[in-house]
């Protein structure tokens, strides 16, 4: 993978939604991040700064309506970067787990970046709505960006009281799983590691 650049532009529009995503999966987790819903907004730069991917995103939807197109379309739009910039996923460590912790609230993510999309959620909210964002949209969230990065995640809070904690933790997981698993392996670089020979479904 030396020298390989893993940069990726997306534009998506739709009568609900125009999207534009740049993604950088060898950056600092640096963001420039403008939606519209102001507690996204703060959840895409946790991923961004958890998982060391440079983003850029910019958002404009029918809020007038709700937040789940803005949401939902932005989740396809940087999955579909971030496939984008795996390119056949050369040299990639694959898989990753973590177990993250914040404060009262524990999630693990446990990622295959198989080419595979397939969500598995076990993640309850006790309130509909995290100020005025509604906690269902974190699910569609996860589900838009692992069908179309073509990635397998799971995603399980063991425990958590504080709703605002049990999203953030889901995004900082998952972040944090990304990073390591999209990371160089210097064992089998230049490898693609299945042994189908394709990581692209």
């Amino acid at each position: 993978m030396a020298g390989q650049d893993r940069k990726a532009s997306v534009e998506r529009a739709t009568k609900e939604t125009r999207i534009a995503v740049t993604v950088d999966l060898d950056g600092k987790g640096v963001s420039a991040i403008s939606t519209g819903v102001g507690f996204f907004d703060h959840m895409l730069d946790q991923l961004a700064r958890h998982s060391l991917i440079d983003m850029t995103i910019k958002a404009e939807g029918d809020l007038h309506i709700d937040d789940h197109h803005t949401v939902e379309d932005t989740g396809i739009a940087i999955g579909q970067a971030i496939a984008k910039a795996l390119g056949e996923r050369r040299g990639i460590a694959r898989y990753a787990s973590i177990d993250l912790a914040m404060d009262e609230t524990l999630t693990k993510a446990a990622i295959d970046v198989s080419g595979r999309p397939f969500l598995v959620w076990n993640v309850a909210f006790s309130s509909p709505k995290i100020g005025t964002f509604d906690t269902e949209l974190v699910r569609e969230f996860f589900q838009a960006l692992a069908q179309n990065a073509g990635i397998t995640l799971h995603v399980l809070n063991h425990h958590g009281a504080n709703n605002h904690h049990i999203a953030e933790t889901c995004f900082k997981a998952v972040a944090r799983a990304l990073r390591a698993a999209i990371e160089p392996d210097a064992r089998q670089a230049g490898a693609i590691p299945s042994t189908k020979g394709t990581l692209n479904g």
